[in-house]
């Protein structure tokens, strides 16, 4: 058997170059919705509420509470494919990162672990042209739970046997990971270079 890296997705493997309210503003004003504060608050405070306890269609919660508050007449799901169409373009993958996978699964299994709807998260990874770079996916859905819960560790470790684990994220997925007994490394955005160091440790 091989190693196990295992990445996060959002903040890692792909980062963002809007902010969740500027897409939300666009996603608004795209479907004739007035843009506000409050509006924004509403679909936060919805998608919030949905996504911490794990209901189902968390994206689609938050659009319908902001249909429902401006008596729109726009379909929640009209609104939730501009979300993901506007999502998707706001992120991009760094070169560094394409060409250190490429590196790295030659000798290793590759996976993600990240938190969100299994659909979600992996059109994102096929948006950037890397649904077929991992051997395994597990989304926090999957699991039942959110990192820092164990969980999404110790499910990638039944759908991906390995001689040991590595986990590459931010302080809650270092936390869980630490708990599930994979070997941690956090990802600062104040740090150095992720790519460079990662290249250098394995």
């Amino acid at each position: 058997m091989t190693d196990a890296l295992c990445f996060a997705l959002d903040g890692v493997l792909v980062q963002r170059t809007r902010s969740d309210a500027e897409i939300l503003w666009d996603v608004f004003a795209a479907h004739d919705i007035e843009p506000t504060d409050e509006l924004l608050a509403t679909a936060r405070d919805s998608f919030r509420r949905a996504f911490e306890g794990l209901e189902p269609g968390p994206y689609r919660q938050s659009m319908a509470a902001v249909t429902d508050a401006t008596g729109s007449g726009a379909a929640p799901d009209d609104l939730v494919a501009t979300l993901r169409e506007e999502t998707y373009a706001a992120t991009t993958v760094p070169e560094a990162a394409r060409e250190s996978l490429a590196g790295l699964a030659e000798e290793n299994a590759l996976a993600v672990i990240t938190n969100g709807p299994r659909e979600w998260q992996v059109g994102k990874l096929e948006s950037h042209g890397l649904g077929e770079s991992f051997d395994a996916v597990v989304a926090s859905y999957d699991a039942g739970a959110h990192t820092p819960d164990a969980a999404p560790f110790d499910r990638l470790r039944e759908r991906l046997p390995a001689d040991a684990y590595v986990m590459v994220g931010d302080s809650d997925d270092v936390e869980g990971a630490r708990a599930a007994g994979f070997v941690p490394i956090e990802y600062r955005t104040d740090g150095p270079d992720l790519w460079a160091t990662i290249d250098a440790l394995l």
